[in-house]
C-alpha cells in the first residue's frame, strides 16, 4: 500500500491552509503552519500568481491530503463518480466520505486520518459484524461499523476516544456510543461534508 511519508506540516504550509492532518497538534501554538505559513523551500516566500491550472491543480491536492489519498486512487474514485448519476463532483466528495479511514476519523474513533488508517490496518474495527482492515473500503448506506470486542480494552482505544469524545458527529451517521458502533444512515449530501474542497475546480482539471 502506497503512502506519504514525509513530513506532513509541509503539505498544509504548500496549500497555504491547514489541512488537520496532525490531528490536536494542529489545534496548539506547535503548529508548524501557525509559525510559518508560507510555502517550503527556497522562494516559498515568493508571491507567486496563480494560473487558471494552478488553481485547479492546488484543489485536487488539496482534497487528495485531506484525505490521505494518492493519485492513481483519487483519479479512480474520479472516473467512479462520473459514472453515477448527479453532479459529479458531490459524487466523488460522497466516495471519498466514505472511505472506512475517513469514517472512523469522523466518528471520533481516531485523532487523524493518518491515525485512523493505521488504526483500520491493525485490525481494530469491523464492518457488519466482519473484521476489515482496507483503510480504503467503502461503505454503503445500512452498513454497521464498530470497535472489535478485543479492542475495546486497549489503551491505545480509550485514549483515542476519550479525546474525542466530544467531537460532532454529522447527520448522515449514527453513532451509539455505549456500543461503540455506528450506522450509515446514507451517503453525505454536499452540505453535510465539512471539508473545504472546491470540487468544481477538480472535475475541470480532470474533465480537460
Amino acid at each position: 500500500m502506497a503512502r506519504y511519508t514525509g513530513a506532513v506540516c509541509k503539505m498544509c504550509r504548500r496549500e497555504g491552509k491547514k489541512l488537520f492532518l496532525k490531528g490536536d497538534r494542529c489545534y496548539t501554538g506547535k503548529c508548524a503552519f501557525e509559525r510559518r505559513s508560507y510555502a517550503p523551500g527556497q522562494h516559498g516566500q515568493s508571491r507567486k500568481k496563480n494560473s487558471e491550472y494552478g488553481l485547479q491543480l492546488r484543489a485536487k491536492q488539496q482534497a487528495r491530503r485531506y484525505y490521505g489519498i494518492q493519485e492513481g486512487q483519487f483519479h479512480k474514485y474520479f472516473l467512479m463518480a462520473e459514472k453515477k448519476t448527479g453532479v459529479t463532483g458531490h459524487n466523488l466528495l460522497r466516495i471519498c466520505e466514505s472511505r472506512l479511514d475517513n469514517v472512523v476519523y469522523t466518528l471520533g474513533w481516531a485523532s487523524s486520518r493518518a491515525e485512523a488508517r493505521q488504526l483500520v490496518v491493525h485490525a481494530h474495527y469491523t464492518v457488519n459484524g466482519k473484521k476489515v482492515d482496507i483503510p480504503s473500503y467503502l461503505l454503503k448506506a445500512g452498513d454497521v461499523v464498530s470497535i472489535r470486542a478485543k479492542s475495546r480494552d486497549s489503551v491505545k482505544i480509550k485514549t483515542v476516544l476519550e479525546a474525542n469524545a466530544s467531537r460532532p458527529i454529522p447527520a448522515w451517521l449514527d453513532l451509539n456510543r455505549d456500543n461503540l458502533e455506528a450506522k450509515v444512515l446514507a451517503l453525505p449530501e454536499r452540505d453535510q461534508i465539512s471539508t473545504p474542497v472546491e470540487e468544481h475546480l477538480i472535475v475541470e482539471l480532470y474533465s480537460k
